[in-house]
Parts: C-alpha cells; structure tokens; sequence
C-alpha cells in the first residue's frame, strides 16, 4: 500500500465515524436551539405514520445523556466497523439502519422509539458474530474485545426498564447477527499480512483478493481452499551388527 492510498485508507476509518457523530449532535443541537422536538418523527410501530422513523429515529435524541451515552460506543464500533469490515461497511450501516427499524416497527410497543442505539446492537452484534464466523485471530480477539466492552448491553434487549426500547436493541441484535450470517464470505483482511510475507503462496491463502474490471481492489474474500501442511517423511534403515 502506496503512502496515498495508506492515507485515503485512515481517513475513511476515522473522518467518516466523526461525521455520523457531527450529524447526529447537529439535530440534537438544533433541536435545543430552536426549541423543538424531534420526537414524533420517531418510530411509532404498526403505523403507516411510524414508517418515517426507520429513517428518523437514529438521529433524534431524548436528552444530552441520551446522545452521550451512545455518541461513544457508535464512534469507536463504526471505526472497528471501517477498519476491518471497509468494502460491507456503509452496507452494514444502511441496512442495519433500515432492517432493525423495521423490526422494531413489527414488534415495538405503542410509544415512540427513538436514539442510535440500534444501529449500535447492530454493530456490537454483527462484530461480533463476523468474527467468531470466519475464525480469524485477529478479527475473533476483535470480537472478545467488543464482549468486554459491551457485553453487559445484552440485558436491555430484555423489558427491564420501560423507559429504554429493548424492542429496538433486539431488532438491533438479531440484524448483526443476520447480517455476519449473510456476509460470511467476505472479510477484509489487512493486506500486509498477505503478501509480505517471504513463504506466501496466493493459491493456498483462504483470503484471496478480488478486483474489479479495472484491475482495482475490492475485497478480500475467503474461499474453501485449505492451507497446504508442511510433511515429514521418515526412512528407516535397520542397524547392521
């Protein structure tokens, strides 16, 4: 990787998390500014009217704790998200957006849920699973770290607290894990790691790249062939006496 392409690589890792950041604390700010309230343009489930808010409701909070509380964990998970998961990573976003609303939509209790929260579960949960699926070490030890950062998050899929839509963290959970399911072939292992090692052999790596008709790089993506094991042959020779 050329110093230009190592640099355009960072940036998407890290401006394109701060900008979802900046849009979210611009609605919150413009709603403390202009005193109004964004909150009916949240999700009202089972209602033609409560469609708009699987677009809506990721970015309209209730309260300055509400957004803190997620304004982290949605950072350093969708620059996780973007460093490995790079060429599936607005997919995931878009989507998870879009499909955990909806099933929050189906199975939401009749009040308004709003917050980022689940795109989160979404990202905590797809990380996750992705990881353990493709057995990779270095995504498996990513997946350890996101359980201990973020394992406790698994009781607000249960109805422990009315106040919190654990209708929405579920739907948020089961994406992420529909979602490692759906992309299970694809992963974008560090390209350094391939090829600069000096006994690299590309027809036995189970991680090969795929380009697109102008010879760019797309994706890693992991195939079924095994790694060749090294043998050792043994001659015996019987002992003269």
């Amino acid at each position: 990787m050329n110093t230009h392409e190592h640099f355009k690589f960072y940036n998407g890792v890290i401006i394109y998390p701060v900008f979802i950041v900046l849009v979210i604390w611009s609605v919150f700010s413009f709603e403390i500014h202009y005193n109004v309230n964004f909150s009916s343009y949240g999700i009202y489930p089972q209602t033609l009217k409560g469609l708009r808010g699987i677009v809506f409701s990721p970015f309209i909070h209730g309260s300055i704790q509400h957004i803190y509380q997620n304004t982290v964990p949605l950072f350093v998970l969708s620059m996780a998200l973007f460093y490995f998961y790079k060429p599936i990573a607005w997919k995931v976003l878009v989507f998870g957006i879009l499909l955990s609303g909806f099933f929050t939509w189906c199975i939401g209790r009749p009040s308004y849920h709003i917050g980022v929260s689940g795109l989160i579960y979404v990202l905590v949960s797809f990380i996750f699973f992705k990881g353990i699926l493709t057995k990779y070490y270095r995504l498996v030890a990513l997946s350890l770290l996101v359980i201990f950062l973020y394992g406790s998050m698994i009781w607000y899929t249960l109805p422990i607290d009315e106040g919190i839509s654990w209708e929405g963290h579920l739907s948020g959970l089961v994406t992420g894990l529909l979602f490692a399911l759906f992309f299970r072939k694809t992963i974008a292992k560090p390209k350094k790691y391939a090829w600069e090692q000096s006994d690299y052999n590309e027809t036995n790596d189970p991680f090969l790249k795929q380009f697109d008709a102008n010879g760019n790089f797309i994706e890693y993506v992991e195939t079924d062939v095994e790694q060749e094991q090294p043998t050792i042959n043994y001659t015996f020779k019987e002992k003269k006496e």
